[in-house]
């Protein structure tokens, strides 16, 4: 059986966690924090998560991950069979990674966790994530998922950065990203309405606190 190492409340893992939900794919869930312990270090060489144990040995880096299982695991297809539009998925997940989620991760620190960012980098975030919307912009067709009338891969991705960088945007920008990309929200919320997609939620819900708990004992 596939093990999946990570934490509820890491974006990247629940993008993994939900696609084998989705595709109902069983595995078994292994409560992991990214570390630099040499145990876990044989299994995600950077110490982050997600990872991916298989019977051929563990797999790391989300897009990796999510590739392998549209290829060896069975259940619906996540990624479209035209090798265009399949392409267009992959290009859609890669500009919300570098263009949306990166840049608003760089602000997670004051936005989530007490901390600060300086001027200087929430002039960068804020641009990245105006040039980040409007590559959106032109290539999400909302019809009514992301490219088509199919769940993929890139949906998923969305869900889990997009909400977050608008979190960001709001707090530090008083920005709405979801009124600078149309048909955003509405994808959003009939997202949230999959039932994997509440199961993911309500697991990220019960591990909070635990994360909290373990944040408060690392800061100086």
């Amino acid at each position: 059986m596939l093990k999946l190492y990570g934490f509820t409340v890491s974006n990247y893992y629940n993008m993994v966690k939900l696609a084998l939900l989705e595709k109902g794919v069983a595995f078994e869930e292994v409560k992991v924090y990214p570390n630099q312990e040499e145990q876990y270090l044989e299994l995600s060489p950077m110490g982050k998560v997600p990872c991916l144990l298989t019977e051929q040995g563990p797999l790391t880096e989300t897009s990796v991950i999510l590739d392998y299982i549209e290829e060896s695991q069975p259940g619906e297809p996540l990624y479209p069979q035209q090798a265009f539009t399949r392409a267009r998925v992959r290009e859609l997940i890669h500009e919300l990674e570098l263009y949306i989620e990166l840049p608003a991760r760089r602000c997670y620190g004051e936005v989530f966790f007490g901390g600060t960012t300086s001027d200087e980098v929430r002039t960068e975030v804020a641009a990245s994530l105006s040039k980040g919307v409007a590559a959106l912009r032109r290539r999400c067709t909302f019809s009514p998922y992301l490219v088509g009338d199919k769940l993929t891969y890139g949906d998923i991705f969305f869900l889990y950065s997009f909400d977050l960088a608008q979190q960001v945007a709001s707090r530090l920008f008083q920005r709405d990203l979801f009124s600078e990309l149309p048909g955003a929200a509405e994808l959003m919320a009939q997202l949230a309405e999959r039932p994997e997609v509440k199961r993911v939620a309500a697991d990220l819900h019960a591990g909070m606190e635990e994360f909290a708990k373990l944040r408060s004992a690392k800061a100086p």
